[in-house]
């Protein structure tokens, strides 16, 4: 009888890991499901992010590459949805574009999205985002297109993103950052206008003034 009882609760145990997406094997699907439980959705743009399918690749605004089926680009640009992002984000290793600007997203931007060492372009302008921008933000070997904009973004500019050697496009106008504008790597061909309507100190005022003069 004791043989049999633990033979039922193994065996009900692991049909409830199979079908758990908690246990999924796919850790971006689980990813991407724990950013949508966060999110709130009035157009149901993510209806079709099925937590029961261990392949996200299925899922709308997602795209994976076709050798690999990682996921490689998410596209939630101008959806409506509003909420938080969770370190999970972090664990989308392949990930190349991340696309969620013009939303009514809040919060800080997670430290966790620095680990994702593949991003091309990250788009986050036209939220509500606060907070400091993360210095963690400096390992985006490969970023090209950073764009945080019409959030509300505080602290200064973290000078480690100067040694970001292929970023091409910064714009974090429209915010409320402090402090001095680096003109170090990338920074020195950067228009102005990237860093209008902030409480930013020029770069002119390099070497006479603290780096986070005016910040508290």
């Amino acid at each position: 009888m004791a043989f049999l009882s633990s033979f039922l609760f193994f065996s009900i145990f692991s049909i409830i890991l199979s079908l758990s997406p908690a246990f999924s094997t796919n850790s971006e699907g689980n990813a991407l499901h724990a950013l949508r439980s966060k999110l709130s959705d009035p157009k149901n743009v993510l209806q079709s992010w099925d937590p029961t399918l261990v392949n996200p690749c299925t899922w709308f605004h997602v795209t994976c590459d076709s050798n690999n089926n990682h996921v490689i680009r998410l596209d939630l640009g101008n959806s409506n949805i509003s909420g938080t992002l969770g370190p999970e984000l972090g664990e989308l290793k392949n990930l190349q574009y991340l696309e969620l600007y013009s939303n009514n997203i809040q919060g800080k931007i997670p430290k966790e999205l620095g680990n994702l060492e593949n991003l091309i372009s990250m788009d986050l302008y036209g939220n509500r985002f606060e907070g400091n921008i993360p210095k963690s933000f400096a390992k985006l070997k490969s970023i090209r297109f950073l764009r945080l904009n019409d959030n509300k973004l505080t602290g200064s500019i973290p000078r480690e993103l100067t040694n970001l050697p292929n970023l091409k496009i910064f714009d974090v106008s429209n915010n409320d950052l402090c402090g001095t504008i680096p003109v170090d790597g990338p920074f020195g061909s950067f228009p102005m206008e990237g860093f209008a309507h902030n409480r930013l100190n020029g770069p002119e005022l390099k070497g006479l003034v603290p780096y986070d003069f005016g910040c508290k």
